[in-house]
């Protein structure tokens, strides 16, 4: 597991993940660390320097009588930028024009600065961080001391000098440059090493247990459907690891599941080709022996082989039909019309015609009907069949000289129908099967199996209705079959 923890893509996507983030981060810190030391530097300069263009208006006035004294302040420039020759001092009018300037090196560029942050500079008597126009370089913006200059009590114009001369800029900048360059590549690289060795353990630390889903999953996806998620996994990912078990729990259970439906298919394939082969084989059979014996057969015996051919048809088309009806009734193909009707009429219609059949077997079948029984609210049609099925499989299994009983009965849940037969029984391990689909299961020694599908179209159509239906046999006792539907109170 721990090979497999270096050797994750997961575990590389992670690292790289990081090592990107944190070259991110370094590069951001360099550039916000010198955007940050350039800014204090100004507003240290700007606090230290702020009342500088006060003193030089108090010293000299540099209008007089609406014109500049060029002469007079020109000397107090010079003498304060020998003094400190980072500075640059201009004259402004009322409108922002540069009238008048003392600066070194190279020329001005601009005509004019905008007065707005001069008149807030004035305002706050240089109390907070403003920068203004920087009239050598267009665009670009550096802290500055100003202040009103008077002719008369009248505003004549600004005195506006920049702290930080484009001498000074470039000098920091290499300086600040080198500085920041060598200690920050420094610290950075330190910085990111340490990060990066404590982030590539956090993340194997972490990933320590996500691997260990990993490879249960990749192990689960190869066929080890048994394998799980250990109980010890932890770093957070409890809910992931009984997640992934429960997944994995039901997946294998809707695989046994699949196995076994898929079992069932095959014992129904066999057994449905089973019993439809033997009249299938029987028709064919009678039906050549006709052709081969045409005109050497009495009648009785040409009577006596179609007859047999004829049963066998029948039974094949029942088989068959069996087969549509339950396949109908499994994709829910098959919608209830429900409507009010007396249980004690259908049962009497449907014992009539299946009197013949259980005379001819030397069987009794009686009917018993509780008096004032209500009226039921179902499919007629479908409830008709599954007392038809449950009847043949009453004839089925009773010997000659058996009996069979249907009760109606009217019950606090609803109206009870059950047929009872003295047949051979069904053993008790076997009743829970019965209702099965592709079950079939031959009572005591019985020989009469079928395709397993009556019960379980009787089960199908009682869900149909909300209703179940139940068994109550011993070996060598009987068979009850009963069903409860609810009673019509409309």
């Amino acid at each position: 597991m721990n090979k497999y923890r270096f050797t994750s893509p997961l575990y590389w996507k992670i690292s790289a993940a990081l090592l990107f983030t944190l070259a991110l981060v370094g590069l951001g810190y360099l550039f916000i660390s010198s955007y940050t030391s350039q800014r204090y530097f100004q507003e240290v300069n700007q606090q230290l320097y702020k009342d500088v263009a006060k003193y030089m208006v108090e010293e000299a006035s540099p209008i007089v009588d609406g014109k500049v004294d060029t002469a007079a302040t020109h000397d107090i420039m010079h003498s304060m930028m020998v003094i400190n020759r980072s500075v640059e001092v201009y004259i402004l009018d009322t409108k922002g024009n540069i009238i008048d300037y003392v600066v070194p090196f190279t020329s001005v560029k601009r005509e004019a600065v905008a007065l707005a942050p001069v008149e807030d500079f004035i305002k706050n008597d240089g109390a907070q961080y403003i920068i203004g126009d920087d009239p050598k370089a267009p665009g670009t913006r550096k802290a500055f001391s100003a202040a009103p200059i008077y002719d008369k009590e009248t505003l004549a114009g600004y005195a506006y000098i920049i702290l930080a001369s484009e001498e000074q800029s470039a000098v920091l900048s290499n300086l600040f440059g080198s500085y920041m360059l060598k200690t920050g590549t420094f610290m950075f690289f330190i910085a990111m090493i340490v990060a990066l060795i404590i982030g590539l353990l956090a993340i194997g630390f972490i990933t320590r247990h996500l691997n260990k889903v990993i490879e249960t999953a990749r192990r689960f996806k190869e066929g080890d459907y048994a394998i799980r998620v250990p109980d010890d996994t932890q770093g957070g990912l409890d809910v992931l690891r009984d997640a992934f078990n429960e997944m994995a729990d039901t997946i294998e259970a809707n695989i046994e599941q699949l196995k076994s439906i898929d079992r069932l298919r095959q014992e129904l394939i066999a057994n449905v080709s089973h019993d439809l082969r033997t009249p299938l084989s029987l028709t064919q059979g009678y039906l050549e022996t006709l052709q081969m014996k045409e005109g050497q057969l009495q009648p009785e015996e040409r009577q006596k082989y179609l007859q047999i051919a004829y049963e066998s048809s029948e039974k094949l088309a029942h088989l068959i039909a069996q087969l549509f009806e339950y396949s109908k009734l499994e994709a829910k193909q098959v919608q209830p019309e429900k409507e009010p009707f007396l249980l004690a009429e259908l049962l009497q219609d449907v014992t009539t015609r299946y009197h013949i059949l259980a005379e001819e077997k030397d069987i009794q079948m009686q009917l018993h009907v509780q008096d004032e029984v209500p009226l039921v609210f179902a499919d007629l049609g479908l409830v008709e069949r599954a007392i038809q099925n449950l009847l043949d499989n009453a004839l089925k299994f009773t010997p000659s000289g058996g009996e069979i009983n249907i009760h109606l009965t009217n019950q606090a849940t609803g109206v009870e129908v059950r047929i009872a037969d003295t047949g051979p029984g069904i053993p008790v391990n076997e009743q829970s099967q019965i209702f099965e689909r592709y079950r079939q299961v031959a009572p005591g020694n019985s020989k009469a199996k079928g395709a397993g599908l009556g019960l379980a179209i009787v089960k199908k159509i009682m869900e149909i209705h909300n209703a179940t239906i139940g068994v109550q046999s011993r070996p060598e006792q009987g068979t009850a079959f009963w069903f409860c539907l609810p009673a019509y109170t409309g």
